[in-house]
């Protein structure tokens, strides 16, 4: 097997070695010095430099911008704001997590919650439903989304961004109906819209809500045969399906589960802010994605997995609450930082991608 490493080969092993006549290692075929190797090897194994990069920044941004801000950032007000608000974010982000996991994208996320929104306030504002059974319905119509967006994926054919991107016009379209276009303020049940101001051991019960969905993912996508079959479907269809597994049944799973988050992440959301806003769950999409691509650089890189998208969410969060109190007068810097993230984000995924083919 050539090796190919360059500039970190060892001449003295290869070529005229054999004979006993190799030439001493000069210019760029010497090896690195062993201070930088052991440099080299502290950042990539002690540290885990390549994968835990996330935490780094977040450690350094939480120091820098509590000097910027101390009476605004630095405070621990700030931090349950941050925690509660980005623990909807975490949710609507690994409902894309799932269909990523499996290879397929779901537009349709954003559009999901906010049908959700307004499905739950008309079902407890005007139908006056309890509002457990009016969140089991809620989430059972979000279900429903998902098996749609499967027919349309697995069925029809069609591909998955133009399939769910279309469903996201005709949720949208819904969601209006349903709520004619208006935000319900009042008539939400008491002890729903109290439970959202609940914080348990001081932390808010949002935090909680992402907490649960997270640990139950990751240990299913990463401890079980159905996880793994996800992963194997996600990154070459055609060789799982060779291997007998079940793709279309995983997509339609992985499909169904995104839908079920996406209404989960509206009732949080409504549940929050005790009405239900009409449109709230639209801005929610670019911040899902991002967090789910830049998560995929993080905790194990090269694969879309829960633990690094919820670092990369907050990284996201840390950044730009921060950039925002620092510069208040830019009022575009969210949409900035989320838009060049994600750019990134994907652009690390592909290069990566492409660096592991290379080495198969």
């Amino acid at each position: 097997m050539t090796d190919l490493t360059g500039p970190f080969t060892d001449t003295a092993t290869a070529g005229p070695a054999a004979s006993g006549n190799a030439p001493e290692p000069h210019g760029n075929q010497a090896e690195p010095p062993a201070p930088r190797r052991r440099v080299m090897g502290l950042l990539r194994r002690d540290l885990a430099v390549d994968r835990l990069s996330g935490l780094y920044v977040i450690a350094i941004m939480l120091v820098v911008f509590s000097i910027w801000e101390p009476t605004t950032f630095g405070t621990l007000g700030n931090a349950k704001v941050i925690l509660a608000s980005e623990a909807i974010t975490g949710i609507i982000a690994l409902a894309a997590v799932v269909s990523l996991v499996a290879g397929v994208f779901d537009l349709s996320i954003a559009a999901n919650m906010s049908l959700a929104i307004s499905v739950l306030g008309q079902l407890m504002a005007t139908a006056h439903l309890n509002a457990g059974l009016a969140v089991i319905i809620t989430l059972a119509i979000g279900g429903l989304v998902g098996c749609i967006n499967a027919i349309i994926v697995t069925r029809f054919h069609i591909d998955p961004v133009i399939g769910t991107l279309a469903m996201s016009s005709v949720l949208a379209a819904v969601s209006y109906w349903v709520a004619n276009g208006q935000t319900i303020l009042y008539g939400m049940s008491p002890g729903f819209s109290n439970m959202g101001i609940w914080k348990p051991l001081g932390i808010p019960i949002q935090v909680y809500y992402l907490a649960a969905v997270a640990l139950i993912l990751w240990y299913a996508l990463e401890h079980t045969p159905v996880g793994r079959y996800l992963y194997a479907a996600g990154a070459n269809s055609k060789a799982a399906r060779l291997s007998g597994v079940n793709v279309v049944r995983l997509q339609w799973g992985a499909l169904i589960t995104s839908g079920v988050l996406a209404s989960l992440a509206g009732v949080v959301l409504t549940q929050q802010l005790a009405s239900a806003a009409f449109g709230a769950g639209n801005p929610y999409l670019l911040p899902a994605y991002a967090a789910a691509f830049l998560g995929s650089t993080q905790i194990k890189p090269g694969r879309f997995n829960v633990l690094g998208t919820v670092v990369a969410m907050y990284l996201l969060a840390i950044g730009i609450k921060g950039l925002q109190l620092r510069f208040p007068q830019y009022p575009w810097i969210a949409d900035l930082v989320e838009g060049i993230i994600l750019l990134l984000a994907v652009g690390i995924a592909v290069q990566s991608a492409r660096r592991r083919a290379r080495q198969r």
